[in-house]
């Protein structure tokens, strides 16, 4: 394994067609000093979640690489997706995991989104860690007005990009990089179609209207299963866990007569989130990750 880790978990708005899929994917698997992980497309959300690791600057080529294909291949003109969105590359966030420095990771950010607006004519946004000013921290204050709205919003002196000219791709919008520490994306399942109730299940969870701190959370419909869902992230769950969500969801539901039938984790998790909310479920009493049979055969 290498000695220095990033983590890398770019966004793409392209769900549904496989070979684009492929194409967006196969810079990781073809780069040296990087690992694919991961990678899920979900139809109803028209978009794709990869995951990768590796060493940071080989890491960053294959992600910029990576934005090129979305740049050409994806076109948000015809995008139709449940899952908000301003970009063909619309998130690339850079995690530290190993010997890797937050400041690291920011620097990794600015260099890769610098290069990505430099390569492909794309304006980009730093956010999170790497945020230039404080109201560009939360991806939902830039991402506010999507795709459709951003010509207007992008000419506007406080939204200028960091990167970049002042005006969107035409086809490709613009792309959000920054740095920031892991999270989870995992959304509930409802037992309805009715967007509404999930909107306001949603706003009652995300904590930027009073609901649980580190959860952003917004309601989608999944026209495929006739039900709708609360899609959330977690930003850090070391302080706000999974099941903490997963409960306060059960107890809005119950006001408008909904059940929670499931709930997914896209992309990979921390295993210690999935260990505390197991240890929440059974009870158990004073349990620790060393009593897991495989992290000591690790050892």
């Amino acid at each position: 394994m290498f000695d220095k880790i990033i983590e890398c978990v770019p966004n793409f708005s392209e769900g549904r067609n496989k070979a684009v899929i492929e194409k967006i994917v196969q810079p990781f698997r073809e780069a040296q000093g990087v690992k694919l992980l991961d990678y899920s497309a979900d139809q109803s959300h028209n978009r794709l979640v990869v995951t990768v690791i590796g060493l940071p600057e080989a890491v960053k080529e294959a992600v910029i690489e990576a934005v090129g294909v979305a740049v050409r291949e994806v076109d948000l003109t015809k995008h139709h997706g449940e899952h908000p969105r301003m970009g063909a590359a619309d998130v690339v966030p850079f995690v530290p995991i190993r010997n890797v420095s937050m400041d690291e990771a920011v620097a990794v950010a600015e260099d890769a989104g610098r290069q990505m607006s430099e390569r492909y004519g794309l304006p980009v946004y730093l956010y999170e860690k790497a945020a230039s000013r404080p109201e560009r921290e939360n991806l939902a204050n830039i991402r506010k007005g999507e795709f459709e709205g951003f010509t207007e919003k992008i000419a506007r002196p406080e939204w200028q990009p960091d990167f970049g000219h002042a005006s969107l791709h035409p086809t490709a919008g613009a792309t959000v990089v920054g740095a920031r520490a892991p999270l989870i994306a995992f959304n509930v399942n409802l037992s309805t179609g009715n967007l509404e109730i999930a909107d306001k299940i949603a706003k009652c969870v995300r904590h930027i209207s009073g609901g649980l701190r580190y959860t952003k959370a917004i309601g989608v419909t999944l026209e495929d299963r006739g039900i709708v869902q609360v899609s959330m992230n977690m930003t850090d769950y070391t302080k706000t866990s999974l099941y903490q969500a997963f409960e306060m969801i059960k107890f809005e539901a119950k006001r408008y007569g909904v059940a929670v039938i499931g709930s997914e984790i896209i992309g990979l998790t921390p295993q210690d989130a999935l260990i505390d909310t197991a240890a929440y479920y059974l009870g158990l009493e004073n349990f620790t990750s060393h009593q897991i049979l495989e992290n000591r055969l690790m050892e």
